[in-house]
C-alpha cells in the first residue's frame, strides 16, 4: 500500500503540471522514558506516519504534507504542493535550478543487534532505577535524574527521475545525572558525555554504556563541585574531553559551513555566516593538522544514513582540510552556486516538513597523542570535561561554552578540581591554536538529538566524532 500511494502522489503532481517531484512517506516510532528520584517522571511512546510532497512547477517550490495515508487524501495533497509552486513563481526572481542525478534506487538499514522495540518496559525500567537508587545513596546528592530514549523510522523516497528508496534508521541514547545542593552552591554532574549520549544503533548500545558502573562516581562529582572552587579567570592552555570538543565542532564548524546560511536562505535561528564563497580554500581556519569531514557513512553516527531526503547517497568531504576551510554542506539547490553536486546533507525532521541543510556527522579526525602523555605534556593548563550550554554569535565568531566540571593542570599533572569552568574566543583563532589532538583509541561520535534550525524550526540529530584536543593561549572564567 505504501508504494501505491507514493506512486498516486508522483503521478498527480506531474499530472498537475510539476516538472520534478520527490516524496516521503514516514512511518516512526518513538519511545521514551524520564526517572526523577525514584518515580517515573514520564514516559510515552508515540506512532506517527505522513507522506511530504516537494515540487517544482513553474519554476518554483511547492510543498504540502498529510497525516492521511489513503489513496484520495494523498493526490489532493500532490495536487495542493503544485498549487503551492505556482502560486509562489508570482513572486519569483528566478528559477530553481538543480544539479544534475542519475536515478538511484537503493536500501538502507541501522546496524542493530538488539531492537530496542522488543525490550520490556520492565527491563528499562529496573536499569533506571537502580542507577537512581546508586546515586541517590551518595550523601549530599539532592537530585538525580536518568532518561533513556529510541526511535525506529522507516523511509520512502521517490522522485520522479525514477529514484525509489526504502531506509529504516534506529536511534538509541540515554542519560544520568546527579545534582547536589550546598547553601547556595549548585554542583551538577551527568553521563555519558554531554547530558547524553545518542546513536544510530540498538539496545545494545545502552548496555555498552554501563550506566550502572558510572552512577557512583556521577553523584560523588556532584557533591565534590558543592565545596570546588570556582574556576580561575585566566589565559592558558585547555585539553577539552571528546564531548567539549564535539559541540565546539558543532557550533564554530558545523553550522557556519552551511551553504544556505552562507547565502542567506536560512538565517533564521542560528545566524549567517562568516566563512562566505570568497573564502573557500583561501581562509585559514586551523591549525595544519586540523582535518574536519561531513561524512553520512560511519557506523553508529546519529547524523548516519544511506540516503539523505533528496535521495543522494551518504558520503565524506573534508569541510576543513589540513587546517584550511575547504567545502560547504549542499543540497542539490545551493551546490551548483559554487559548481558542484550536491554531498547529501538534505534531511527534514519528519514527513511534515519540508527538507533543509542539516549537519550529518561532522568529525574532527584524530591525531597521534595518548591522553595521558597530552596532560603530562601541559606544564599549566585545565582539563574540561563534560559539555554544558554553548552560544555563539550570529556570524559563528565569537564563542564561549562552560563545562560541567574542570581539573587544573600543573606541571603535567591533574590536580585541583575546580567549579563551572569556560572558555570563549574567536572561533576561527581557538582552531589555528589547537595543538594536539588525541588518537583514535580517544575516538567518539557523540550524538546531538536536537541540534534547531528553520522556522518553523526543525529538530534534527546529528553526530561528532572527536577525541580530547589541547588549545593553548585560551581566555578562561567561570
Amino acid at each position: 500500500m505504501d508504494k501505491e500511494l507514493v506512486q498516486v502522489a508522483l503521478n498527480t503532481a506531474k499530472l498537475k503540471g510539476a516538472t520534478y517531484v520527490d516524496v516521503r512517506l514516514i512511518r516512526k516510532q518513538d519511545e521514551s522514558i524520564q526517572m526523577k528520584n525514584g518515580r517515573v517522571e514520564a514516559m510515552k511512546r508515540d506512532d506517527d506516519s505522513g507522506i511530504g510532497i516537494r515540487v517544482i512547477a513553474n519554476g518554483c517550490w511547492g510543498f504540502a504534507a498529510t497525516a492521511k495515508l489513503n489513496k484520495e487524501d494523498v493526490a489532493k495533497t500532490a495536487a495542493l504542493a503544485v498549487r503551492v509552486a505556482k502560486a509562489s513563481s508570482t513572486l519569483k526572481a528566478k528559477d530553481v535550478l538543480l544539479d544534475s542525478k542519475s536515478k538511484v534506487v537503493g536500501a538502507y538499514q541501522t546496524k542493530v543487534e538488539i531492537d530496542p522495540f522488543t525490550v520490556s518496559l520492565d527491563q528499562k525500567l529496573a536499569l533506571l532505577l537502580e542507577a537512581d537508587k546508586i546515586m541517590r545513596k551518595v550523601k549530599g546528592v539532592a537530585l538525580v535524574e536518568s532518561e533513556l530514549s529510541f526511535s525506529k523510522k522507516f523511509q520512502i523516497f521517490a522522485a520522479s527521475d525514477d529514484s525509489y528508496i526504502e531506509q529504516w534508521i534506529y536511534q538509541s541514547g540515554g542519560v544520568i545525572a546527579a545534582t547536589a545542593v550546598k547553601g547556595n552552591v549548585t554542583g551538577e554532574r551527568s553521563y555519558p558525555g554531554m547530558r547524553g549520549h545518542y546513536k544510530t544503533a540498538g539496545y545494545e548500545f545502552i548496555e555498552s554504556q554501563k550506566f550502572l558502573d558510572h552512577a557512583e562516581r556521577v553523584g560523588e562529582e556532584a557533591v565534590a563541585l558543592t565545596t570546588a572552587r570556582d574556576c580561575p579567570d585566566i589565559t592558558t592552555a585547555i585539553i577539552t574531553d571528546g564531548s567539549m570538543t564535539a559541540i565546539q565542532i558543532h557550533e564554530t564548524i558545523g553550522h557556519p559551513t552551511e551553504l544556505d546560511r552562507v547565502l542567506g536562505t536560512e538565517v533564521s535561528l542560528a545566524g549567517k555566516s562568516h566563512l562566505t564563497i570568497d573564502k573557500m580554500k583561501k581562509f585559514q581556519m586551523g591549525a595544519p593538522h586540523v582535518n574536519i569531514t561531513h561524512d553520512a557513512t560511519i557506523q553508529g553516527g546519529l547524523g548516519s544514513f544511506g540516503y539523505d531526503d533528496e535521495g543522494i547517497p551518504a558520503q565524506k568531504t573534508y569541510l576543513i582540510k589540513d587546517g584550511m576551510f575547504n567545502d560547504y554542506l549542499t543540497s542539490r539547490e545551493t551546490a551548483p552556486v559554487i559548481n558542484q553536486q550536491s554531498n547529501g546533507a538534505m534531511r527534514a525532521d519528519s514527513w511534515a516538513a519540508i527538507p533543509i541543510i542539516r549537519m550529518t556527522n561532522i568529525n574532527l579526525l584524530p591525531g597521534t597523542w595518548k591522553l595521558e602523555d597530552l596532560i603530562a605534556d601541559t606544564q599549566d593548563g585545565i582539563y574540561l570535561e563534560s559539555a554544558g550550554s554553548p552560544s555563539i554569535d550570529d556570524m559563528r565568531l565569537n564563542y564561549h561554552i562552560s563545562s560541567e566540571i574542570g581539573w587544573l593542570i600543573k606541571n603535567g599533572k591533574k590536580t585541583e578540581m575546580v567549579r563551572r569552568p569556560s572558555y570563549s574566543g574567536i572561533s576561527y583563532e581557538i582552531w589555528r591554536n589547537c595543538d594536539a589532538i588525541c588518537n583514535e583509541d580517544y575516538w567518539e561520535v557523540w550524538g546531538v538529538p536536537n541540534c534547531g534550525k528553520g522556522d518553523p524550526m526543525q529538530t534534527m540529530t546529528v553526530g561528532h566524532g572527536a577525541a580530547p584536543a589541547r588549545f593553548r593561549n585560551i581566555k578562561l572564567g567561570k
